[in-house]
């Protein structure tokens, strides 16, 4: 049960990111589940903050290329975090198993 919560938490990703980690995090009382359900939280957070300063530099940008580099610089970052959710949520249910 540990790990199906644990590897869910980053599974979220898919259908309510940040929301069901949160979740998680305050009504579990497992230290594992909380400790994976932190992570899980940092990583539906990063792309957020990862934004701020690519929308600052968008709108201070000068040419219609910077702005799209800026976005493909976002879509990377974003597909990062998508791509180790889904590698930590398998790699949780395999320990488990």
């Amino acid at each position: 049960m540990r790990g199906l919560l644990s590897s869910l938490c980053y599974f979220s990703i898919f259908f309510a990111p940040f929301l069901v980690p949160v979740i998680v995090w305050i009504a579990v009382r497992d230290e594992y589940v909380q400790g994976h359900a932190k992570k899980a939280i940092l990583s539906h957070i990063f792309p957020i903050i990862a934004a701020i300063p690519l929308v600052y530099f968008i709108i201070t940008a000068n040419h219609a290329g910077s702005v799209i580099g800026f976005v493909l610089l976002f879509v990377v970052v974003y597909l990062g975090v998508f791509v180790y959710n889904i590698y930590k949520g398998i790699m949780t249910l395999r320990e488990a198993a």
